[in-house]
Formats: structure tokens, sequence, C-alpha cells
């Protein structure tokens, strides 16, 4: 075979193995992909399971101390406040207070609560997002250094043992989070939205509507 040949089945082969490579590079790009986004989903439906818990739990208070008085005097703002535009890149803050039901309630982390986590008699479980550890500080709101967007850290504000309140980083690549009360409705409802990122193309919305059960 003489260097012509080799070099005209070189080029042929290269022609016919390129779209190979081409294909092959985009099925393991879209599976990265796909891998990201389910992680960012399961992420997400894992924080808004946490609030949810929490506002329906919100406002909860013992038969024995209503009938005394306990709470009565108390509105529905004193058991569910949202602080709009608070946090990282102009996101709600929630905080939700409520007193033990006696039937091994957890925390936004997954603390048992007990009598010691409480403040006035309240368990407190708080939603707000802050700038990443890791981000660089440099980086844009609407993203970061590469054009990517910058996602912050969603943290669980709940009480300690004794009754100081402490702040846990529940996910990171929280781009927005915002809540707002339903109105026309019977009871309390509340539209949880959450959006999520990679920090460079993958950005996702997730919502939900809550209700209260004891406001």
């Amino acid at each position: 075979m003489s260097l012509l040949e080799c070099l005209v089945g070189l080029a042929i082969s290269l022609i016919l193995v390129t779209p190979l490579i081409k294909t092959s590079g985009e099925l393991i790009a879209k599976q990265i992909e796909y891998e990201k986004i389910q992680s960012l989903t399961a992420e997400a439906d894992r924080a808004l399971e946490l609030m949810g818990r929490a506002i329906r739990m919100a406002g909860y208070q013992p038969t024995v101390s209503f009938a005394r008085g306990g709470y009565a005097s108390k509105s529905a703002q004193a058991f569910i406040q949202i602080q709009k535009r608070s946090g990282y890149q102009g996101s709600d803050a929630l905080m939700v207070k409520h007193a033990l039901s006696g039937a091994g309630d957890l925390d936004c982390i997954g603390n048992t609560l007990s009598p010691g986590r409480t403040k006035n008699g309240l368990a407190q479980q708080g939603f707000v997002v802050e700038r990443q550890a890791s981000a660089p500080k440099g980086g844009r709101a609407n993203g970061g250094g590469s054009g990517g967007r910058v996602g912050g850290s969603f943290i669980c504000q709940s009480l300690d043992k004794e009754g100081r309140l402490q702040n846990t980083t529940l996910i990171n690549g929280v781009h927005y989070f915002a809540i707002e009360e339903l109105s026309g409705l019977s009871g309390k409802a509340y539209r949880v939205r959450l959006e999520m990122t990679d920090g460079h193309l993958i950005h996702r919305a997730f919502e939900r509507t809550f209700a209260t059960r004891n406001l």
C-alpha cells in the first residue's frame, strides 16, 4: 500500500468517525445536564417540603394553652412572618412559630423539638437565602464572571437546645426565593417559589402552594 493510499484511507476514516465523536460528546453533555436538573429538582423539592411542613404547623397551640388564653391574643402575623426582599438577590425571608404538639415534631434540620428548643414557649423555623460562601465576591447579581448566575445558600433558622437562633445551610444553588399570601380563600395559604441554578446554563423554577392548618 502506497503512502497516498494510506492518507486517503485515513481521511475517509476521519470523515466517518467525526460525526460519531460529535454525537457521543453531545450525548454525554445531555446526560450531565439531565443529572444536574434531577439534582436541582430533588433539592428544591426537599426545601419546599420543609417550608410546607413549617407553614402547616404555623400557629399551632395546644387546646389547654388556648383555653387558658396562652396564645389566644396573638394575631396570625405573630406566627408567620414574611420579610419581602430582605435576602440575597432580593429574595424574601420566612419565619414560622408554633407551640409543641408533643407528637415528635421536627425542625427544618431534623432535630426533634423539645421545650429547650423554644423561645417564650414557641418553636421557630426560618428560611432565608444568603450569599453562598464559595461564591466570588465580585460576582454580579445576575451572574458570575463567566456569564452564569450566582446561586445563594438556602438557610434554615432554628433554635438550638439553649433556645439560641442557629443558621444551617440546607442547599446551595438558590437563585431566588419568594413567598406571597394568597387572598380570597377561607383560610390562609401561601404560594412559594424557588428558582434554582447550577451557576452556568441551567435555571429552573419550582412553585408550590401551602395552606395553614391552625390559622
